[in-house]
């Protein structure tokens, strides 16, 4: 057993035009295949430590009744166009301690980008709950596909 899920696909557009929808709060709910994230607010992130907030609906899970809430995500890893990674903070302590993030490499027919989630470091009091994976790789694999058409769509329209 693993405590991280990786999935890749070649999406025809630049690292730049992928990496802006990734910074962009509003992006990460464009892109969701969850249905949990709601909406966002907070300015798009240039650097390790930035944050912004989304407001989240575990509703679309089905798995646990929280309700709508709110988490602030803290970004961990900034490459400009080529690595984000970011950890959730929430309400609950001991904070949970999971990472997403997002790789772009160039690839011969536009960007390959691999979306990864990892929980190997999360406190033990939430390995001990048995949750995760909360995201499942399908709904990873999802959001990239959800990514692809966003971007193909010339994302964010003014």
């Amino acid at each position: 057993m693993t405590d991280r899920i990786e999935v890749s696909r070649t999406i025809p557009a630049t690292a730049a035009d992928i990496f802006a929808v990734l910074c962009d709060p509003h992006g990460h709910v464009a892109i969701d295949a969850t249905g949990m994230l709601q909406d966002a607010d907070g300015q798009a992130v240039r650097a390790v430590g930035d944050t912004f907030v989304v407001h989240m609906d575990r509703e679309a899970l089905n798995d646990f009744p929280l309700g709508r809430y709110d988490v602030t995500v803290q970004i961990s890893a900034y490459e400009q166009d080529e690595l984000i990674a970011w950890t959730i903070l929430g309400r609950i302590k001991p904070q949970i301690g999971h990472v997403y993030g997002y790789r772009l490499q160039p690839a011969q027919q536009g960007t390959l980008v691999t979306s990864f989630y990892d929980w190997s470091d999360i406190d033990q009091h939430w390995r001990d709950a048995d949750i995760f994976p909360v995201v499942s790789e399908g709904a990873l694999r999802a959001t990239l596909g959800i990514l692809d058409r966003t971007v193909r769509r010339g994302y964010p329209r003014g």
